[in-house]
């Protein structure tokens, strides 16, 4: 193998290094296990080391990999730029629905932004750090997968066998590339269909703005027959919820975040299984080594995503309950804060409920990475909630928010006059003692 990738010196073969019982990975049979079995799925492991050796590759996750891969997705799409008309049409609708949702949340404005419209390419921007910290755990855990899977493979421990970290090293690397390339392609594709800056429904920006991206909005509402004026105020008022529930919950960022930690901390990767499916989808003409786009393809449908376990299982569920506790709550807010003053806030639900079911942002996304899709009962049950929530008071619903420990697990989601119930502490506690 040409290059040094630290299993000897640079200029030194190893030869006069009577410690060093493997200075050529290929020469030892457990390593050459592992080159086969990676042939097996497609890959050149060996020009894979010697395209990285040196050139300090590690498995961090690349936020610029991720942007340019975004921005060349999105480039084959097209974006158009945004006009002074356009500008003020939908700080006007701004203006209305930040008056109108103040009606209906404890959570205090935000204000509305000089700029609360933009472009494609800018919401990519925008949101890039918020996708690249979701994305983080999982790298760590592939890493830590894959060093145990190739430790397991080889039957030894590093000290016994030179160099095996070095190879996990540059397949954790490789993995961290697949990851960049299916979240930028995933964000690049997301960009043509998000309708604003939260429309994902999770707290990417930071700190939590609003904005509206006018050629989505136009998009998402042709062939409605709907007033432009209602739909903007409509997505303006998901909007403004949006985000002010994010910059009143520093710690929801974090509390999904860890959700994804417990996610990766539970991959276990078994390279028999992968190479199976991959010899399979090489028998089938499905993957294509010499196809970038076949191996595209491989990667976004999850041909290479390892078998889930039960703690991931238990992250998952978690994370359904987050995202659809989320999404019910900004549906809520809407519905209270238009009242009647939406003629066709009904229409608008129902189309916003469609897409979410079939064609959601946060969906899109978590199926991609980690497989996640909200279920629509979960969805539904959820939405339910918070209307019986905020029913009572709308300080009700926003209290259960101060801290992830007061959120409803799936059990109370049926009772939501109970659940508030066993929430509040009473004026006088004597009865306790």
């Amino acid at each position: 193998m040409s290059g040094n990738f630290g299993f000897v010196p640079p200029n030194d073969d190893g030869s006069n290094n009577p410690e060093n019982g493997n200075n050529n990975p290929e020469d030892n049979p457990q390593f050459s296990e592992i080159f086969k079995q990676f042939s097996g799925m497609g890959l050149d492991i060996k020009s894979l080391i010697a395209s990285l050796n040196g050139s300090g590759h590690s498995a961090n996750l690349s936020r610029d990999v991720i942007r340019d891969i975004s921005r060349k997705t999105l480039s084959a799409h097209g974006e158009l730029p945004v006009g002074v008309a356009e500008l003020n049409q939908i700080r006007e609708a701004f203006t209305i629905a930040d008056l109108w949702v103040d009606d209906a949340t404890t959570f205090p404005s935000l204000g509305i932004p000089e700029n609360c419209a933009m472009g494609r390419r800018e919401w990519i921007d925008a949101s890039l750090t918020g996708w690249h910290e979701l994305a983080k755990p999982l790298i760590a855990g592939l890493s830590e997968g894959m060093a145990s899977a190739i430790t397991n493979e080889t039957n030894a421990a590093e000290m016994q066998i030179p160099g095996i970290g070095n190879i996990a090293g540059v397949m954790s690397s490789f993995m961290s590339s697949m990851i960049a390339t299916q979240l930028g392609q995933t964000i690049g594709n997301l960009a043509t269909t998000v309708t604003s800056a939260n429309d994902v429904a999770l707290p990417l920006l930071r700190p939590a703005r609003t904005f509206l991206i006018p050629q989505n909005v136009a998009k998402w509402s042709d062939g409605l027959e709907i007033p432009e004026t209602e739909v903007r105020i409509f997505l303006a008022l998901r909007e403004i919820a949006a985000a002010r529930l994010f910059a009143h919950t520093p710690w929801l960022s974090a509390y999904l975040e860890n959700t994804i930690t417990a996610y990766g901390k539970g991959i276990r990767i078994d390279f028999s299984a992968i190479q199976q499916q991959a010899q399979d989808a090489l028998s089938s003409g499905e993957l294509d080594p010499a196809n970038p786009e076949s191996i595209s393809h491989a990667l976004t449908s999850g041909m290479f995503t390892p078998e889930e376990t039960k703690e991931q299982s238990t992250a998952l569920a978690k994370l359904e309950m987050a995202l659809a506790l989320i999404e019910g709550w900004i549906d809520q807010v809407v519905v209270d804060a238009a009242g009647d003053r939406l003629p066709s806030l009904i229409r608008l639900r129902e189309t916003q409920s469609r897409r979410r079911a079939t064609q959601s942002p946060t969906q899109q996304l978590f199926a991609a990475l980690v497989g996640l899709e909200v279920s629509p009962r979960t969805a539904r049950e959820c939405a339910a909630f918070w209307r019986g929530i905020g029913e009572m008071k709308n300080e009700n619903r926003d209290r259960l928010w101060e801290d992830a420990v007061l959120l409803p697990q799936q059990s109370d989601l049926a009772d939501p006059v109970k659940f508030l119930k066993s929430t509040v502490v009473p004026d006088d506690l004597s009865g306790l003692i």
